[in-house]
């Protein structure tokens, strides 16, 4: 068997890299996360793909900006990265990911897409 490198980061650790795409690839961002984490990457990913159930909060009534809340600590975790990974099978990049995308490049952030790359998803 082949040994392969870990891939580092500019400062010579582990790569950090952040998946951004749909929530409703939780799944897939699943699978991304254990192939990329067994290379020997540190992965960032969504830290909720839906709301929770919490008893007796009525997330309708949330007037705190929930989802912009949500979207900053995304810009955090794709600042922390050497490389953002989209998760995006089949080619679908929904408004939010584009921007997610954008940010990423103006911070000269490498950007690698599932669907550009071998079937990592069986």
């Amino acid at each position: 068997m082949e040994h392969q490198q870990t891939p580092q980061s500019a400062e010579g650790g582990a790569k950090v890299i952040t998946l951004c795409g749909s929530t409703k690839f939780e799944a897939e961002f699943a699978e991304v996360n254990q192939w990329l984490t067994m290379d020997g990457c540190v992965v960032i990913s969504l830290g909720m793909f839906s709301l929770p159930d919490l008893p007796g909060y009525d997330w309708t009534a949330d007037s705190s900006d929930l989802k912009g809340r949500l979207g900053d600590v995304h810009l955090q975790k794709i600042r922390m990265a050497d490389e953002v990974y989209i998760v995006d099978p089949g080619g679908y990049v929904g408004e939010s990911t584009r921007r997610e995308i954008a940010y990423a490049e103006s911070l000269g952030k490498p950007v690698r897409y599932l669907s550009r790359e071998r079937d990592y998803l069986k």
